[in-house]
């Protein structure tokens, strides 16, 4: 299994969530062990800002680097869509300060890397292999890595709302790409109507509307199409989880078990992981034969 990047450069244009400003994304291919970068085409001389768990510094609503005070926002949904479909190496050039919302999934993502192709490159893969059950905790949430033959995320969530039944808030997900694009990738993100007249009022989320997110009011979704899953809400939070891990660096060996995370405790949890090198291993496929993680399409 190699190490992956894009046959060829791409860009969209998108709609920032919270500037509600047009943000034009490049994707370019990258070289081998290079991992995934950011990088600001806004600001001269900007830094390289890499995809690393370790620069988060604000995950209020989102995942969002900084380095040396600039600030790149957003990029999970992203990073999701590049861990479902094996992207290893890849430039990100983006006109602003956030990665541009989208449909509020990752689908828009996974469509746009292959149209631009997927490069198989001559490096092999490298996996973060989990080796002893590492957990983190705040109040009533949690989150845990522990040992497991592949990659499986399993995840509940807690809502009283008419809008969001008892019986759809937990979902199971084991990862293989195809897997990922057809029950994962295209789940989108939510929230409530109260909350985003909130937030639009002191100018955050002002590009956040029923184009991009699904939008519940006291009685249940305002969105006339409805759900794409009947699990959608937890479906994205599995969505969420996949591209705050992927700041670990490197794709996962283990199963993610969470109750009520969030970015916050996502990234607490991959900071933990590293906290002791006895937590994890860097495997290629030639150090393990005990696993089955499928990149097919």
């Amino acid at each position: 299994m190699k190490q992956r990047t894009l046959k060829q450069p791409i860009e969209v244009v998108g709609v920032g969530l919270h500037s509600g400003q047009d943000v034009t994304l490049i994707l370019e291919p990258a070289d081998i062990n290079t991992g995934i970068h950011f990088l600001r085409t806004d600001i001269d001389n900007a830094p390289l800002i890499a995809a690393d768990a370790f620069l988060v510094t604000d995950t209020v609503m989102s995942s969002n680097l900084v380095v040396d005070g600039v600030k790149i926002g957003t990029v999970e949904h992203l990073l999701s869509a590049l861990a479902g479909l094996g992207i290893d190496n890849l430039l990100v050039k983006v006109s602003d300060a956030e990665i541009p919302i989208m449909d509020g999934s990752a689908a828009n993502y996974v469509e746009l890397v292959l149209q631009a192709g997927i490069e198989e490159q001559s490096a092999p893969k490298k996996f973060l292999k989990i080796l002893k059950t590492v957990r983190v905790e705040e109040g009533d949430k949690s989150a845990q890595l522990e040992p497991y033959a592949g990659f499986c995320l399993d995840f509940q969530i807690e809502f009283d709302h008419p809008g969001i039944p008892q019986d759809t808030q937990h979902y199971q997900f084991e990862f293989s790409s195809s897997n990922y694009i057809e029950n994962v990738g295209n789940a989108r993100t939510f929230g409530f109507m109260r909350d985003i007249e909130y937030l639009q009022k002191n100018n955050l989320a002002l590009g956040g509307s029923l184009d991009n997110a699904i939008v519940l009011n006291d009685e249940g979704i305002v969105n006339k199409e409805g759900l794409r899953h009947k699990e959608e809400f937890v479906r994205h939070k599995i969505l969420d989880a996949i591209g705050d891990l992927y700041l670990a660096k490197y794709p996962l060996i283990g199963k993610f078990s969470a109750y009520k995370s969030g970015h916050d405790l996502n990234n607490k949890l991959v900071r933990a992981v590293y906290s002791d090198p006895e937590n994890f291993e860097i495997v290629t496929i030639y150090d393990t034969i005990h696993f089955v993680i499928d990149y097919k399409l």
